[in-house]
């Protein structure tokens, strides 16, 4: 699966018209050529972004945005990913946050899209066992057997050429982050993961940054900014966590960073060969990692 990465000079969204009604019979439908087109500038009028403190649906979470950023509802975020974006329909977010600086149509456009995962508790007693340089190596391994039986199946391997920002975990807020550079085969330009990760008393808070390598050092600068103002609600934190009630996950921060939410199930990623060869396009799917699933969203500058 795979989005657009910017719409040209104009969008054409045919939208759709009523002619004017004759006594009792109908006019004929305009012809595609007739029907109004809009400018980029007119599409991105018909969303609506959210600025300030928002709540996100379920109430899960918030966010405390400051005018750099506004946030896109689910229903929006779902336009945006398919109308724009060229996305097929069907994937469900939380949201998503935008930088006010740049258009989302724009070349160097980007947005985080919102999810979560209620998997239950993670612990983190692993934090300062991990060797990330390790956990690499074991991935790449993972890799080669897992793409072997994609390419069987008729799609394309994906690749890990190596981290692109090294995890980061800071135990305090219970607030981690990393970032993966990846490759598929038929494509020129590698491209990148970018996943940030909040836990919660139940399950873990997804954000993924959908942006190209190129944008790594923009992404890598307003990170510290998305952590911040991204937060649990009131008894959904991490300190609420009940171990007499609540369920704990069965994995640790180590199989979260190498993809997994899910052990694996024979499920591989749908990456369509005839999709890569198209241009500014960003593949989403569940890629095998590790022994894992996670959600993969990656965006390649054409």
């Amino acid at each position: 699966m795979k989005h657009l990465r910017q719409l040209a000079a104009a969008v054409l969204l045919c939208a759709t018209t009523l002619p004017a009604m004759a006594a009792s019979t109908p006019a004929p439908a305009p012809i595609a050529s007739e029907q109004p087109q809009q400018t980029a500038e007119q599409w991105l009028a018909t969303l609506k972004p959210q600025h300030g403190n928002i709540t996100l649906p379920s109430g899960i979470a918030s966010l405390k945005l400051n005018n750099e950023f506004y946030y896109l509802s689910p229903e929006d975020t779902e336009r945006l990913l398919t109308e724009a974006w060229g996305n097929p329909p069907g994937f469900k977010t939380l949201g998503m946050i935008v930088p006010t600086a740049v258009s989302p149509l724009a070349d160097n456009g980007w947005g985080v899209i919102i999810s979560y995962k209620n998997d239950g508790h993670i612990s983190d007693d692993d934090a300062a066992k991990i060797d990330y340089a390790d956990l690499l190596k074991q991935m790449k391994a993972e890799d080669v057997e897992d793409n072997q039986e994609r390419r069987k199946q008729g799609y394309a391997g994906v690749t890990l050429l190596g981290w692109a920002e090294p995890p980061s975990y800071d135990q305090a807020t219970h607030k981690m982050y990393w970032a993966r550079e990846l490759k598929a085969d038929n494509a020129d330009q590698t491209t990148l993961n970018y996943s940030i990760r909040i836990l919660g008393r139940e399950g873990v808070l997804e954000l993924n940054a959908v942006a190209a390598m190129a944008d790594l050092p923009t992404i890598k600068q307003e990170t510290p900014k998305i952590l911040a103002f991204t937060n649990f609600t009131d008894g959904n934190r991490y300190a609420d966590y009940d171990s007499k009630t609540d369920k704990l996950a069965p994995y640790g921060l180590a199989a979260l960073v190498a993809g997994g939410i899910a052990a694996k199930a024979g499920l591989f990623a749908k990456i369509g060969i005839a999709l890569l060869a198209f241009k500014k396009f960003i593949v989403l799917g569940l890629l095998a990692v590790a022994g894992f699933f996670g959600k993969l969203f990656k965006r390649k500058r054409a």
